[in-house]
């Protein structure tokens, strides 16, 4: 858990600037029974609130690499497209953000791409990082919230 299990108003209200783990959204997109309502809900309270939530460009490929492995073109080209049309900002991978990556992952033994997603978390001015993978923590700069703790 956070250091408080957030509703989306209380999250957003602390952290104008949210980072998605790219699980997150897959439950959106997928629809996920459980989550996808909750994860519809937290884009469009971020949207009214003028709040940017942040999807690390390597959350894309995460995200479209289901329907790549399938060779499914047609499931590519509608979930890139759905990818888009969420209204996130993708910060990309410069070279400060990919040291950053290298220096969690080093320090935490963490894979690359959750790194780079944090890093990218960072560079871009989040507060917090959604996600329902446990083995994330919080750090310094970077609350780490859990999407599971707020159903």
């Amino acid at each position: 858990m956070s250091e408080a299990a957030d509703s989306v108003a209380d999250l957003l209200t602390r952290h104008p600037r949210l980072a998605l783990d790219s699980s997150v959204l897959i439950y959106l997109l997928e629809d996920d029974p459980l989550r996808a309502g909750l994860v519809a809900a937290l884009i469009d309270e971020a949207a009214a609130r003028h709040c940017r939530s942040i999807l690390a460009t390597v959350g894309i490929a995460e995200i479209l690499a289901g329907p790549a492995r399938a060779g499914d073109w047609a499931a590519f080209e509608m979930l890139a497209a759905a990818v888009r049309e969420l209204g996130l900002d993708h910060p990309g991978l410069d070279v400060a953000t990919a040291e950053d990556a290298a220096w969690i992952r080093g320090a935490t033994g963490m894979g690359l791409a959750d790194a780079v997603h944090l890093a990218s978390a960072r560079a871009s001015g989040a507060t917090a990082f959604l996600t329902n993978d446990r083995r994330i923590r919080s750090g310094p700069g970077l609350e780490v919230a859990y999407l599971d703790d707020m159903i």
